[in-house]
């Protein structure tokens, strides 16, 4: 089945709400996670490639030693679609999820360099 390519102004409109950190570049959706090392690009590229099988929606990964980039678009239909804005919005939640903004008993990950794996700063 292919999805209906969404208009420019869509896809803005949706970078603006629900996606403020990534960009329209060049028929894609891409965003660059920094990460403190290899350890954290690894968990980070495993964490998308979960999402992504289970969508059934593979992006384009940049794998780097302090990074990760992320390029969504859908093949078939030759552009941006809603799957490529849903599956961003699965990412950005899961990779820039911190447990202590929900002020529960969980403490996340010392941002110290031995422990620290994604930068939230970005």
């Amino acid at each position: 089945m292919t999805s209906k390519v969404l208009s420019d102004d869509v896809i803005r409109a949706h970078l603006q709400r629900d996606l403020p950190r990534w960009s329209h570049v060049k028929g894609a959706l891409e965003r660059t996670y920094k990460t403190n090392g290899w350890k954290g690009t690894l968990m980070a590229v495993n964490a998308i490639g979960h999402l992504a099988e289970a969508a059934w929606h593979h992006p384009d990964l940049h794998v780097t030693y302090p990074a990760v980039t992320v390029r969504l678009n859908t093949h078939d239909a030759g552009g941006i679609t809603l799957k490529d804005v849903e599956l961003a919005i699965a990412i950005e939640k899961l990779i820039m999820w911190q447990p202590t903004s929900l002020g529960g008993a969980l403490e996340g990950t010392p941002q110290e360099p031995p422990y620290a794996y994604i930068s939230y700063k970005d």
